[in-house]
């Protein structure tokens, strides 16, 4: 069995054009991403998938693996499952396995803690009976709850995910929908795939649910899938999606003296 660590990464960006390419601190945002990747002891290999020349030889200028993926591809669930079987062909295989995990970590979150990474895979290797696991932290702050671009997440009683949405789930019904009054979390963009379930995944089609929300993972909730949450640090999901965003994660870098 194999844990992959594979980071997607396209240059494209309406809000921020070539930023894997963004210097963080004297290096580009992606090796700085594939680097913290690296510290995790789960992964056997990490590595980027891009469909982009530049960010691939950026990637190796510092010595970083990069794999290759058609520029088609519909989303990044894609491109680590293309570049999985592709890294496993090059390695004399025939594609990734069904017992093997892949861990799809964010191009644009250089601060990803590796411990997390780990908790991720460990979710899947204890159990044998979940598809996924991804992350989630409390919300704090009562305008992340109405915000849409915060992804809330409920789970049952033993953390796995029941729903996510744009829209403050669970809503209080006689109450204003703050953290003061339910226990809401937010879902961190991270995510560990067993090999089998993400063969279906990828084969499925959008559904109704993942068309309206713009959540890739209510297709898996669609599907049946047994969805781990697994709990984060207060600072997870600080990631680069503006220069502004890179200028400030660079300070962090330089005051770490890294």
């Amino acid at each position: 069995m194999m844990t992959y660590g594979i980071i997607p990464a396209r240059f494209g960006s309406s809000r921020f054009p070539g930023k894997p390419l963004a210097d963080i601190a004297g290096k580009p945002l992606i090796a700085r991403t594939l680097e913290a990747a690296g510290k995790a002891k789960s992964l056997d290999i990490a590595f980027v998938a891009t469909d982009d020349r530049r960010i691939a030889d950026a990637v190796e200028a510092y010595g970083g693996k990069a794999v290759m993926t058609p520029s088609e591809l519909p989303s990044g669930t894609d491109r680590i499952a293309c570049a999985a079987d592709a890294f496993a062909r090059e390695t004399g295989g025939s594609g990734f396995g069904d017992d093997d995990i892949l861990v799809n970590i964010q191009g644009d979150e250089p601060l990803v803690d590796p411990a997390l990474i780990d908790a991720l895979a460990g979710a899947l290797r204890s159990d044998p009976g979940l598809d996924m696991a991804t992350a989630v932290a409390p919300i704090r702050e009562k305008r992340d709850v109405a915000s849409r671009s915060v992804v809330k997440v409920v789970t049952d009683r033993a953390g796995n995910a029941l729903y996510f949405s744009r829209s403050p789930v669970p809503c209080v019904r006689d109450g204003e929908c703050d953290p003061a009054n339910a226990p809401y979390l937010r879902h961190i963009g991270i995510y560990a795939y067993r090999g089998g379930f993400l063969r279906r995944y990828v084969s499925e089609r959008q559904c109704e649910l993942e068309k309206a929300e713009k959540l890739e993972q209510l297709r898996a909730l669609w599907m049946g899938a047994k969805i781990a949450t697994v709990a984060a640090g207060e600072d997870a999901g600080v990631g680069v999606d503006t220069p502004e965003d890179a200028e400030r994660v660079g300070r962090i870098f330089r005051e770490r003296g890294g």
